[in-house]
């Protein structure tokens, strides 16, 4: 079977991006599975499928390197946005897009038929145990992960994570500690995790393992995550843009008693995958 996708990338968060407005026959978890590979296949982070929404303009289904489905992406969504509109699917500077997480809606920044940034509504940052979800709250809380104490805030925006802030993220062997926080029993459903420096009241630096994923460049939600975070902890003003500094560029994040995201997205290529299942 002969699939056509696209490559994006939101500040370095790769996925390949395949149009399924008029219906998917192919298993998107398997698929996922065989084009993620680096260096043996395209090489992502993973798939998303841009489908068609009785209740937005479009739908979101995103799909981890190992298969597993993603509940939310917001670098994915600010892509779509770039996509829909850029390919004349959805004309319109404001585009809502149906995903796991509920709809989130997309306010584009576009000159002269080009979407140059995307600002999206990432919804309400729910610290709740049973929303992320965890086996107890945990707000600044010390957690022994890998023989080491960490304190820790989980929080779910759509998809869950544990926050915690350190001196340097580039010093931390995340190839061996991110596995130890995902799989953590705290954990039920795994966790993403930011190892997140203070670098002032409206900065921070992050690193991030993703849940099935592992290390990627970028992580919009959890960007966001880090952010209500520092809000939470008086570490950072709310209602006030955050610049997040991460492995693939920047992202500003504002939380207030909701968090929204803006940032670039870009096209990398188009190409034609050969799909044996």
């Amino acid at each position: 079977m002969k699939i056509e996708f696209t490559k994006m990338h939101g500040i370095g968060n790769d996925y390949i991006y395949i149009n399924c407005m008029n219906g998917m026959d192919f298993d998107p978890s398997d698929l996922s599975v065989k084009m993620s590979p680096r260096r043996f296949s395209v090489g992502a982070d993973g798939v998303v499928c841009i489908c068609s929404s009785d209740k937005a303009d479009a739908k979101m289904r995103m799909f981890n390197a190992d298969g597993s489905e993603g509940a939310m992406c917001g670098n994915a969504t600010r892509c779509i946005g770039k996509y829909l509109f850029e390919k004349g699917i959805v004309k319109k500077d404001v585009i809502t897009l149906e995903t796991l997480s509920g709809i989130k809606t997309l306010y584009l920044t576009v000159k002269d038929g080009k979407v140059e940034s995307v600002s999206v509504d990432m919804g309400v940052p729910n610290f709740s145990p049973e929303a992320v979800p965890a086996t107890r709250e945990l707000i600044n809380s010390p957690v022994t992960v890998d023989g080491k104490e960490w304190l820790i805030t989980a929080l779910s925006v759509g998809n869950p994570h544990a926050v915690t802030f350190v001196d340097d993220p580039y010093a931390v062997d995340i190839e061996k500690t991110g596995p130890k926080f995902e799989n953590n029993e705290l954990f039920p459903e795994r966790v993403n995790t930011e190892f997140v420096r203070v670098d002032g009241e409206s900065e921070l630096t992050m690193r991030v393992w993703e849940r099935g994923s592992g290390e990627t460049w970028a992580c919009g939600t959890g960007a966001c995550a880090v952010v209500s975070a520092a809000v939470k902890l008086g570490i950072c003003p709310e209602n006030t843009p955050v610049t997040v500094h991460l492995r693939g560029g920047d992202l500003v994040i504002t939380c207030g008693e909701r968090i929204t995201m803006n940032g670039t997205a870009q096209f990398s290529y188009e190409g034609v995958y050969e799909y044996d299942n």
